[in-house]
């Protein structure tokens, strides 16, 4: 564990803390934290900065609501910037959006795009807001959630069939297929991914539990 003697603070008593999403792992944003608000983040287990603009220190949420746990701190080689990685509650940004990074500078066509669930999550979201014709997806919202319910049961049915018969290229494809559909579900109810991990982490937790109570007897 690196003591925080050993970082490394430029001339103003300052460091980098680029916050990053526990789950989705999206930079959310770009702050400064001298050694107190370093201090005090470590104390409480939630982000503490330092605001340049107000010379003053600045606990996350705390005016908002939106505050952000910390899940660990991690130094850089240099030791001279900071990535925090966090759990959060509501944006991260006064904007009120996901994460501060949002505008693009440079885009390289020549190269894709990397693929993720929450990318897929927001082309499903453009899909159902402008509803572009030929779109298989535009289908599905046009014909609304029974039809939409329907093919998540057809598919579900693929994936067990695949399964069933051990077919492991097939079973890929068909979960494929039931993610997509139930993503479309998802758009359609108004369930975003951020609902779906903050589930499966709260899951994780009781698990975690049930099995630390069997293993001891209790």
């Amino acid at each position: 564990m690196l003591n925080i003697d050993e970082l490394k603070f430029n001339g103003h008593g300052l460091i980098p803390a680029i916050v990053v999403d526990a789950q989705s792992k999206k930079v959310l944003t770009l702050a400064y934290m001298n050694r107190e608000s370093l201090e005090i983040s470590i104390q409480e287990g939630r982000t503490c900065f330092w605001s340049r603009s107000r010379q003053e220190l600045w606990r996350k949420g705390e005016t908002s609501g939106n505050i952000q746990h910390i899940v660990d701190i991690t130094a850089d080689c240099d030791r001279d910037a900071l990535m925090v990685t966090v759990n959060k509650e509501g944006p991260a940004c006064h904007l009120g959006t996901d994460s501060c990074f949002n505008d693009k500078v440079f885009v390289n066509d020549g190269q894709p795009a990397p693929f993720s669930v929450e990318g897929l999550y927001a082309l499903l979201q453009g899909r159902k807001e402008t509803l572009p014709e030929g779109s298989y997806t535009t289908y599905l919202f046009q014909k609304g959630l029974d039809k939409i319910l329907k093919k998540v049961g057809e598919e579900s049915t693929e994936v067990i069939i695949a399964g069933k018969a051990e077919d492991k290229p097939e079973t890929i494809y068909e979960i494929a297929d039931l993610m997509y559909h139930v993503m479309v579900l998802m758009v359609e109810m108004g369930i975003s991914v951020d609902d779906v991990m903050k589930e499966l982490a709260s899951r994780h937790v009781i698990d975690h539990k049930v099995k630390q109570e069997r293993a001891t007897g209790v």
